[in-house]
C-alpha cells in the first residue's frame, strides 16, 4: 500500500525537485556558450562551433550524469546528501588511521567553503544575466540593469524570514516551463541547422583539442559554467531522494539543456554576429519580453535554491560543531528543514550587492564563478573515491577505475579556471580562504579549551561523594539542569554555585549533547538516562545534524523514563558563561586565539540555540586561559 502511495506520489515530488535542484545549472544557457568563445577569444567556425559543443555535451555527460547522478548519490548518509554528509561519512571509516582523517576534514570544509563562495556569485550573475536580455530588447534599459538586479535580490534575501515553503509551490510548474522553453527554442533553431546534432560524436572535442591545445584548454575553464550547480543535485538529494531527482535530470534536464546548447550553436553558425547574445538572440521578437521575465523567475529560483542550501550547510556546521553557534529560525511548523539564519542571509546579500557594483556584468562576473565550481568539484572527487575505498570497501584497483579518470578531469578545469584568478577568481578564493580559516580556527580552539579544562577537572564520582559525605552543603527545592559537554566532570556552573551560593538543589541533572553523524535521530533514540545518586542524574540527548536540538522537549522525555514529575517552571537551567583569555604559550597563533576568543563571545546565547526559556536560565561566568 505504502509502495503504491509513494508511487502516486512520484510526479509530484519529481516536479517539486525540478523546481530547487536544477535552479543553478539551468540558468547556466544564458551566459555558458558565449562565453566558451569570449573567454579564448575564438572566431566563429565549424570546426570552434562543434568542438565547444561537443565537450559541452561529453563534460556534462561525463561529470554531472555519471559522476554526480550515478555514483555520487549513491553516498547517502540515511538519505542525506552534501559536503558535511560526505564528510560525516568519510570520518565513520576504519581503513583511514584517525590521526589522517584530520585531512579529510579539511578537504571537507575547503569544499563547504568554496559552496559558501558559489552561494553569493550564483544570485548575482544569475540575475544579471537575465535581466541583460532587456537590452537585446531595447537600450533604453542598459543604466537600468545594475539597479533592477539589485532591486530583484534586494526582494529574494528580503523574503527570506517568511521561509520558501509559499514560493516552492510555484518553483517545479515555473522551473518546467523554463526547461520546455529552452528545450523548445533550442530545437526549433536546430531544425533550421540539423547538421549541429553531430556535437555528440566525441571526434570534434578531440580534433578541436589536438589542433588547437592550447585555446581548449582556455575554453575548458568556460565550459565549467555549463555545469555549475552539479554539486546541488547531491547536497539536495535528502529533501527529494535519489529517484525523482535521477528522473527529473534524464527526462527533463539534460535533454532541454543539451537542445538550448545545440540550439544557440545552430544559431552561431547561421549568424556569427549572434555572438553577442546568442540565448537571447535564439529567441523569437514575440517572446523575448516574455522569455525574459521567465528567465528573471528562474535566475530568482536557482539563488533561492543557492541561499537555502548555503543555510543547510552552515546550519549542519553549527550542529558538527565546526562553527559558532548562531541564530536559526524556523519558517515552518510542518517541514523542519526549513530554516532562516539572519546573519548569514544579511552577510550573502552585502556580499552580493558588493559583487555586482564591483563586476557591472555577467561576463565579468563568469570569470570569478569557475574557480569555485572546479575546486568543490575536486574536493567532492576525492572525498567519494576515499569513501568508496574506506567505507564501501572497493579494491585498489576500482577506486582507481573511477578516481583517475575524474581526478583528471577536475585537475584540469583547476588549472584552466586557474589563469582567471587575476581577472575575478580571486573572489571565491578570498571567500573560501576567509571561511575555512574560521572553521579550521573554531574547530582547533575549542579542542584547546576542551584540553584546558580537562587540566582543572575534579571527577563527578568523586565530587558526588564528597557532597555525600560533607554536611557543610545545603540542598534547596527544585530541580537543577547543568548543560555540559564533558559529561565526566562536575561542572564548572555546578562548581561556581557551590562555591558562591553554598547550596546545591534536590535534584541535580547533568545534561551532555551529542551530534551524531546522521541527518536525524528518532525520537525513540533521543535520550539515555543514567542515575549516578539520590540527587545526582546524567542525561545524554541525541541529535542528528540536521536536527535542531530542543532541550525542554527532550528532558521532558527523560524525565518520564525516570519516573519524574516535569514541571519546567520548577527547573532552573545553569550555564556557564566561559570567558576565555589570550595568554602567550602553546596553542594557535596570537592571531587565531584572537579570532577563536572574538567567534566565542559573539556566539548566539545557549538558551535560544536549545530553545530554553529565557526565565528559567542562570548563568555563571568563568574564566578560561588558553
Amino acid at each position: 500500500m505504502q509502495s503504491t502511495a509513494q508511487k502516486a506520489a512520484l510526479p509530484a515530488i519529481t516536479l517539486a525537485a525540478l523546481g530547487v535542484v536544477f535552479g543553478d545549472i539551468g540558468t547556466s544557457p544564458l551566459y555558458a556558450l558565449r562565453q566558451c568563445f569570449l573567454t579564448a577569444h575564438l572566431a566563429i567556425s565549424e570546426a570552434s562551433v562543434l568542438g565547444i559543443l561537443s565537450l559541452i555535451f561529453w563534460c556534462i555527460m561525463l561529470t554531472i550524469s555519471f559522476k554526480y547522478v550515478t555514483i555520487i548519490m549513491r553516498a547517502d548518509n540515511n538519505g542525506e546528501g552534501g559536503i558535511m554528509s560526505l564528510l560525516a561519512l568519510n570520518l565513520r571509516t576504519t581503513r583511514i588511521a584517525e590521526n589522517k582523517k584530520i585531512y579529510l576534514i579539511a578537504l571537507g570544509f575547503i569544499g563547504a567553503s568554496l559552496f559558501f563562495g558559489d552561494g553569493i556569485i550564483t544570485p548575482a550573475i544569475s540575475v544579471l544575466s537575465a535581466i541583460e536580455g532587456l537590452s537585446i530588447a531595447t537600450p533604453m534599459f542598459n543604466q537600468w540593469l545594475q539597479p533592477l538586479s539589485i532591486g530583484i535580490l534586494a526582494g529574494l534575501f528580503l523574503v527570506q524570514r517568511h521561509g520558501t515553503g509559499t514560493m516552492g509551490k510555484f518553483f517545479g510548474p515555473l522551473t518546467l516551463l523554463w526547461f520546455l522553453s529552452i528545450g523548445g527554442f533550442g530545437l526549433w533553431s536546430i531544425s533550421q541547422t540539423p547538421f549541429v546534432l553531430t556535437m555528440i560524436s566525441p571526434h570534434w572535442a578531440i580534433n578541436f583539442i589536438v589542433h588547437q591545445p592550447y585555446v581548449a584548454f582556455l575554453t575548458m575553464g568556460a565550459v565549467i559554467l555549463t555545469m555549475t550547480g552539479g554539486e546541488a543535485i547531491y547536497a539536495d538529494m535528502g529533501h527529494f531522494g535519489r529517484l525523482p531527482i535521477r528522473l527529473a535530470w534524464f527526462i527533463v534536464v539534460m535533454p532541454c539543456l543539451l537542445l538550448n546548447y545545440a540550439g544557440q550553436g545552430a544559431l552561431l553558425l547561421r549568424d556569427p554576429e549572434a555572438l553577442a547574445n546568442p540565448f537571447y538572440m535564439l529567441i523569437p521578437e514575440w517572446a523575448l519580453y516574455p522569455m525574459i521575465a521567465l528567465a528573471t523567475a528562474a535566475a530568482v529560483i536557482a539563488s533561492q535554491a543557492v541561499i537555502t542550501g548555503v543555510f543547510s550547510m552552515v546550519n549542519q556546521a553549527i550542529q558538527l560543531r565546526y562553527l559558532p553557534r548562531l541564530t536559526v529560525r524556523h519558517t515552518s511548523e510542518v517541514e523542519r528543514g526549513q530554516i532562516y539564519l539572519p546573519f548569514i542571509n544579511w552577510a550573502l546579500f552585502i556580499s552580493v550587492l558588493i559583487l555586482i557594483l564591483l563586476f557591472e556584468n555577467s561576463a565579468n562576473l563568469a570569470s570569478a564563478y569557475g574557480v569555485a565550481v572546479t575546486m568543490t568539484m575536486l574536493c567532492g572527487t576525492i572525498l567519494i573515491s576515499v569513501l568508496a575505498y574506506g567505507l564501501w570497501r572497493w579494491p585498489v584497483w576500482k577506486v582507481a577505475i573511477f578516481a583517475v579518470p575524474f581526478l583528471l578531469i577536475d585537475l584540469i578545469f583547476v588549472a584552466s579556471t586557474s589563469l582567471k584568478i587575476a581577472a575575478g577568481g580571486w573572489v571565491p578564493i578570498l571567500i573560501g580562504a576567509v571561511l575555512f580559516t574560521i572553521l579550521m580556527t573554531w574547530k582547533d580552539g575549542r579542542e584547546l579549551v576542551l584540553k584546558r579544562l580537562g587540566k582543572d577537572a575534579l571527577p563527578i564520582d568523586l565530587f558526588i561523594r564528597s557532597v555525600s559525605m560533607g554536611e557543610e552543603t545545603k540542598f534547596v527545592p527544585g530541580d537543577a539542569v547543568f548543560l555540559t559537554g564533558t559529561p565526566d566532570i562536575v561542572p564548572h556552573a555546578m562548581l561556581h554555585n557551590i562555591k558562591h551560593n553554598k547550596v546545591l538543589h534536590e535534584r541535580n541533572i547533568m545534561v551532555t549533547v551529542n551530534t551524531r553523524d546522521v541527518p536525524y535521530v528518532p525520537a525513540a533514540e533521543r535520550v539515555q538516562t543514567e542515575k549516578l545518586d539520590d540527587r545526582f542524574y546524567r542525561i545524554t540527548m541525541y541529535y542528528g545534524f540536521k536536527d535542531q536540538p530542543n532541550i525542554p522537549a527532550a528532558l521532558q522525555h527523560a524525565y518520564e523514563e525516570l519516573g519524574f514529575e516535569f514541571d519546567l517552571m520548577q527547573i532552573s537551567f545553569f550555564i556557564s558563561r566561559d570567558r576565555i583569555i589570550h595568554t602567550l604559550g602553546e596553542g594557535m597563533a596570537p592571531w587565531r586565539e584572537k579570532l577563536f576568543i572574538s567567534m566565542q563571545r559573539n556566539t548566539s546565547p545557549v538558551s535560544d540555540f536549545y530553545q530554553i526559556p529565557t526565565n528559567r536560565v542562570v548563568e555563571l561566568g568563568s574564566q578560561i586561559e588558553i
